[in-house]
């Protein structure tokens, strides 16, 4: 059966019914197919059998713990993760980044904000469209660019270390590294790097660029404390410091 134009899958994991029901009417009505759950483990046996491309996770799941359920989907599937939480203070949010959740949402919640963020953490997710011109671009916006022993496919969203092997990003963590390896050398700021990364819909909260770039170079670098691939310039934000090589 063809799946072409098939409706984009998205879970919903709640405990409380409630909720899951007014989420799963409203992004139905926005032509989203909508699971229902209200447990990690009823959550685990869907992404094994019929993954989603985006969870929709509440943390306050009861004797369960919902950072670890994000750690557990970050470790084994590619998929968008969006916090819905009523956990609102700064510490969890921090966390929440942390474990690789794409955006943090706080409740109670207005359904036109949540349905932007959703779009803006599938649109990321997307590959870009293959260049319909055959002029050459400009090095730093081909599709395929190596630094410091790494290859990042911009195509194919794929981060690929010396030896061969893939290393999993979030798509916040891709689209912030994507970000400052097309801008080599440059000192990026911290308002540049959320609004390219971001966009304006996603109304980031302030530790966003800095949990990612931690997470980015305990990734990339040999060690994350003496960073040499990504480097902070005080008051001034971040620089991709390795040549990079564009294909």
């Amino acid at each position: 059966m063809s799946t072409v134009n098939a409706p984009t899958h998205i879970a919903v994991l709640d405990d409380e019914v409630d909720i899951t029901r007014l989420l799963a009417g409203y992004l139905q009505g926005h032509g989203f197919r909508v699971t229902q759950l209200h447990s990690g483990g009823a959550l685990m046996d869907t992404m094994r059998e019929d993954p989603p491309s985006l969870v929709l996770l509440d943390l306050g799941l009861p004797g369960e713990d919902g950072f670890s359920i994000a750690r557990q989907l970050r470790e084994h599937w590619q998929c968008g993760l969006v916090i819905v939480t009523g956990r609102g203070d700064a510490v969890d949010k921090v966390v929440g980044l942390e474990v690789g959740a794409d955006d943090y949402v706080t409740k109670p919640f207005d359904l036109r904000e949540l349905l932007a963020r959703i779009k803006a953490v599938l649109r990321r997710m997307a590959p870009p469209p293959f260049p319909t011109v055959t002029v050459a671009a400009p090095a730093a916006s081909r599709s395929r660019l190596r630094f410091a022993g790494w290859l990042l496919d911009l195509a194919a969203r794929r981060l690929v270390n010396a030896q061969g092997q893939d290393v999993a990003l979030t798509s916040g963590e891709f689209d912030l590294l994507c970000t400052l390896a097309q801008h080599p050398g440059r000192v990026l700021s911290r308002d540049f790097l959320l609004e390219a990364t971001r966009g304006r819909e996603a109304a980031p909260f302030d530790r966003t660029i800095d949990v990612q770039v931690g997470r980015l170079r305990k990734k990339l670098e040999p060690d994350a404390v003496e960073p040499q691939i990504i480097k902070s310039v005080r008051g001034a934000g971040y620089i991709l410091v390795p040549a990079v090589a564009a294909e």
